[in-house]
């Protein structure tokens, strides 16, 4: 691609906008704790990072056949959200790197949209993103099929295959190679240092990885 060309970068939200994934996590297992289900730490990482809300219900309900109302759903929003307005961070460089980024973007995310933009308006991304923000709760299926990013790129009027997307979970990268898009996988978030994580994302293939956000301007420059 040429600068003349038409592209677009779709960032997930969750460990590539904002550093979320640890305080999701606790929030998440805590919550599991209460309803009979003791998972670890690795294990809510390798089952649900990056996949919506739904795939936890269903996996609760399936695996564990704990069936989940909306005081649960509803306790883990408000534990997460009063979380999110205290210690919620932006990922290092993320502000400078949208700022000096040329090509057209957009957010990609499994989470709800209200969460998105908490996330985003709390770590004061917001203005940079909107309103070019979509949701798994806009299409049929989340990651790790490619709806989500398939809808992100007809709704911002890119083709596929000149679309980048920046992910860090397994799922999203998945979703990325199914959509037919060029995917970097980003390791920079304080979720992403297991040995076994960094190890599972490299068996998909991404065209990239890498871990200091400043430096995704010279990669998509490298591809375009």
């Amino acid at each position: 691609m040429t600068d003349a060309k038409k592209g677009l970068v779709i960032f997930d939200c969750d460990g590539v906008l904002v550093d979320s994934e640890p305080l999701s996590v606790s929030v998440l297992i805590r919550a599991m704790h209460d309803v009979g289900v003791d998972m670890s730490e690795e294990d809510v990482y390798s089952r649900f990072l990056g996949k919506s809300l739904a795939t936890l219900v269903d996996t609760l309900q399936t695996e564990f056949d704990v069936f989940i109302d909306q005081v649960f759903l509803d306790r883990i929003r408000n534990d997460l959200y009063e979380r999110f307005k205290h210690e919620l961070k932006p990922i290092d460089g993320i502000a400078a790197t949208l700022d000096a980024l040329t090509l057209p973007r957009c957010v990609a995310s499994s989470s709800q949209l209200e969460r998105i933009r908490l996330s985003l308006g709390v770590t004061g991304l917001l203005q940079r993103l909107e309103p070019n923000i979509f949701s798994a709760s806009m299409v049929k299926r989340g990651k790790p099929a490619p709806d989500l990013f398939l809808f992100a790129a007809k709704r911002m009027g890119v083709a596929p295959g000149d679309c980048i997307v920046i992910e860090d979970s397994p799922a999203g990268i998945t979703a990325a190679r199914a959509a037919g898009m060029t995917v970097f996988a980003f390791t920079g978030g304080s979720h992403a240092h297991s040995p076994s994580y960094r190890a599972e994302l490299e068996q998909l293939s991404p065209e990239v990885v890498f871990d200091a956000m400043p430096d995704l301007i010279q990669l998509v420059r490298n591809k375009r």
